[in-house]
C-alpha cells in the first residue's frame, strides 16, 4: 500500500508499504513513525484484507479518527479520500496493491534541505511462503516526518487587552471546562512523567489541550480560545495565573494571599491584580511544582516552605493548618537582567562617589555588613558588592536559598536544607558557615544572619578571612550592631557583653544601611565606620548620609547625599601605603 502522512505544518511524505499490515506509534520499529507523547508506542494498523484497507486502533493519549470521527475498534473499508487523524498527523491510504484503480497519488513537494529523501516507489513483490521481512520504512518515515512542533511558548504571547469583568467570568467558566475535560482525556498513570521534560510535558498537554478546545461545543459564545487555551496550559504544568505575572518585568513582587486575592508590587506600590487561580487546589499544586524540583516538601507535618525559582526568585509557601484563608504565596522576584552599579546610580540609590569608596572597600579587604528592613533591598546591593571581589580571590557563599548572582571563576555556593519527613537531616547556616572554614575560603559571603551564625562570621572575620560580608535586619546602624549582639548570644554561648562588643568592634569595618521609602524607592541612607571601643561601647562614625528634604511635586522622595567631612581609615591606610586615593569626596558638606 502507500501512505500519504501530512504533519502539522503542511509537509507531506508518501510511504510504500511492503506489506499486508503497517503499524503506526512513536517507537522506532513501527512501519510508520509519528512523533510525539501523546502518540501511542503503538498507535493503530493499517491492514489490507482482500484488496482493501482498514484502520485498527490500538489507543494511546490522544485517540484515532477517520473524517473527524474516533475509531472505536476498527474502521473500514477505507476509500481514497478518507483521512485518518492521529494528534497533528494526517494520514491517507492513496493505493493498495491488489486494488487496480489506485486513487492517483498527490504531488509530493520536494524534500526539506538536510532531509534524507524516502527511498524510491518500488512494486510490491510476489507473496511466497517465505516469512514476510520486518517492516523497513523506519528511517525514511522518521526522516520524512517530522515532529510536531511544540506549541507557541504563552510567555512570548504579545500583551492582550484587559478583561471585563463579564468576560473575566467567561474566562473562568470555560477554563473548568476545559480543565475537567483535560484530567478525563489525559490519563497520567499511562505516561511516564519522570521521563519527560517540561518542554515536552508542556509539548504533550498542549496538544491534548487545543484539541479539547476545537471539539467542545460548550464554551460560552465569544471567548478567547487563544485565552482559555493558554490558562489551562498554564496551570496544568506551570505555575497558573503567576507565569503572566513572573514574566512582566515590572512586577517585583508578587502575593498570594489566597486563590482569588493576588497582590503585586509594581514601581514600590501594592496593587491588587484581577488574576486570580481556579481554585484553592491550584494553588498547592503550584507551590507543589515550585518545590519538588529541590527536594523539598510541603504537606501537613511541614506546612511552611523556603524555595527559589529556577531565575533565583525566592519564595515562601504556607498551607492551611497554619494559612487560615487558604494557601498563599509570597514571591521575590529577581531581575532577569543582572543588576549592576551603574543601575543603582542610575536609580538614584546611590552616587557614584559613594559606590567608588564601596568599590575600593570591597577590593581592599573591607568586612562588610549591609544592614536594612525586609525588601530594603539588601540583598541586591549584597549582589552588586560582591562583583567587586577579585578573580583570584576564592569565595564561599552560604544561603538558605541560592539568591546571589557571582561573576567570579572562583565561586562555590552553599545553600542550607530543612529537616526531612523524620525531622532528621537538617543542615543549617551556622553548620554551613562552621565547614566553609575548612574549604580554604579567601571570603566568605552569608546571605544573611539570622542567628547564631552570626558568632562563626565573626570569628571567621577576626582569623583571616578579611573582606567577608553578609547583611541583617535593622533600622539604623547602631541598631545593626544591636543586633548583632543578639544574634551572637542566640548562638547559645554564655558570653559577656563586652567580650561580643570587642568580637564585633574589631570584625566588621563598615556598615551600609539601605532604606526603603514610602514611595517605593530604595536608598542607602548610611555609609558608617565602625572605629572601636571606647569603655563599654562601640563607637561609630558616619561617612555618607543621605538627607530627606521632602516630597517633590510627583510624590517622590527629595533629598541629597552628603559627605559629614570624616575619613575612613581605610583610606588613611591606603595612602600610608603610597596608593592613591580621591581624598576630596570626603570634604564636609559636600553634595554627592
Amino acid at each position: 500500500m502507500k501512505v500519504l502522512v501530512t504533519d502539522s505544518k503542511g509537509a507531506r511524505s508518501e510511504l510504500q508499504i511492503a506489506q499486508d499490515a503497517a503499524t503506526i506509534g512513536r517507537a522506532e520499529d513501527n512501519a510508520i513513525v509519528l512523533k510525539g507523547w501523546t502518540v501511542g508506542k503503538r498507535q493503530a494498523t493499517i491492514e489490507v484484507r482482500a484488496g482493501s484497507a482498514y484502520v485498527i486502533d490500538h489507543g494511546g493519549l490522544t485517540v484515532t479518527e477517520v473524517n473527524g470521527k474516533t475509531v472505536e475498534g476498527e474502521y473500514g473499508p477505507l476509500t481514497p479520500n478518507d483521512e485518518i487523524g492521529i494528534a497533528s498527523y494526517s494520514l491517507k491510504v492513496t493505493s493498495v496493491g491488489g486494488n487496480g484503480a489506485a486513487a492517483p497519488s498527490p504531488v509530493v513537494p520536494p524534500p526539506p534541505a538536510g532531509a534524507i529523501a524516502p527511498p524510491p516507489v518500488v512494486n510490491p513483490p510476489v507473496r511466497d511462503s517465505t516469512p514476510t521481512p520486518p517492516p523497513i520504512a523506519v528511517a525514511a518515515a522518521i526522516a520524512a516526518v517530522p515532529p510536531p512542533p511544540p506549541p507557541p511558548a504563552p510567555r512570548a504571547d504579545p500583551p492582550r487587552a484587559p478583561l471585563t469583568d463579564h468576560q473575566r467570568d467567561d474566562l473562568a467558566v470555560a477554563r473548568d471546562m476545559v480543565q475537567k475535560k483535560l484530567i478525563q482525556t489525559m490519563d497520567l498513570r499511562r505516561v511516564d512523567v519522570s521521563r519527560m521534560n517540561e518542554d515536552e510535558l508542556r509539548s504533550t498537554t498542549a496538544v491534548l489541550v487545543n484539541e479539547i478546545i476545537a471539539s467542545e461545543m460548550g464554551l460560552p459564545a465569544g471567548v478567547d480560545k487563544a485565552r482559555v487555551a493558554k490558562a489551562v496550559l498554564d496551570e496544568a504544568v506551570g505555575l497558573g495565573p503567576l507565569e503572566d505575572l513572573l514574566s512582566d518585568p515590572a512586577i517585583s513582587e508578587i502575593m498570594v494571599n489566597r486563590y482569588d486575592q493576588i497582590y503585586i508590587e509594581r514601581s514600590g506600590k501594592l496593587t491588587l491584580s484581577d488574576i486570580t487561580f481556579s481554585g484553592e487546589k491550584a494553588v498547592v499544586s503550584a507551590i507543589e511544582r515550585i518545590v519538588a524540583p529541590l527536594g523539598r516538601r510541603i504537606d501537613e507535618s511541614s506546612p511552611m516552605v523556603d524555595a527559589r525559582l529556577k531565575d533565583g526568585s525566592r519564595v515562601n509557601a504556607v498551607i492551611p493548618p497554619l494559612a487560615l484563608k487558604g494557601a498563599n504565596i509570597t514571591i521575590r522576584k529577581f531581575s532577569k537582567t543582572k543588576l549592576h552599579d551603574t543601575d543603582l546610580i542610575r536609580f538614584g540609590s546611590v552616587t557614584k562617589e559613594i559606590m567608588e569608596f564601596m568599590q575600593q572597600a570591597v577590593h581592599h579587604a573591607a568586612n562588610i555588613v549591609i544592614s536594612g528592613g525586609t525588601g530594603s533591598g539588601k540583598t541586591t546591593l549584597l549582589n552588586v558588592l560582591s562583583n567587586y571581589i577579585p578573580d583570584d580571590d576564592r569565595i564561599i557563599t552560604v544561603e538558605d536559598a541560592a539568591e546571589l548572582q557571582l561573576g567570579q571563576p572562583h565561586v562555590v555556593s552553599l545553600e542550607s536544607r530543612p529537616p526531612n519527613v523524620e525531622g532528621k537531616g537538617a543542615v543549617t547556616i551556622r553548620d554551613l558557615v562552621k565547614n566553609c572554614l575548612r574549604m580554604r575560603p579567601d571570603r566568605i559571603v552569608v546571605g544573611e544572619c539570622r542567628g547564631g551564625e552570626a558568632l562563626d562570621m565573626l570569628q571567621a572575620m577576626n582569623t583571616g578571612h578579611d573582606g567577608s560580608m553578609t547583611t541583617a535586619h535593622a533600622n539604623t546602624p547602631r541598631d545593626c550592631i544591636a543586633r548583632l549582639e543578639v544574634m551572637t548570644l542566640m548562638s547559645g554561648l554564655d558570653l559577656p557583653i563586652r567580650a561580643i562588643r570587642e568580637q564585633i568592634s574589631s570584625a566588621v569595618h563598615i556598615i551600609i544601611q539601605q532604606s526603603r521609602f514610602p514611595d517605593g524607592s530604595r536608598r542607602v541612607t548610611h555609609v558608617t565606620e565602625i572605629t572601636g571601643m571606647e569603655g563599654d561601647m562601640i563607637q561609630l562614625q558616619d561617612i555618607f548620609l543621605f538627607k530627606m528634604e521632602g516630597y517633590g511635586p510627583d510624590g517622590k522622595i527629595r533629598g541629597k547625599f552628603t559627605a559629614t567631612g570624616a575619613i575612613p581609615e581605610l583610606y588613611q591606610r591606603l595612602q600610608e601605603r603610597g596608593i592613591s586615593v580621591d581624598l576630596s569626596i570626603f570634604q564636609k558638606g559636600r553634595e554627592l
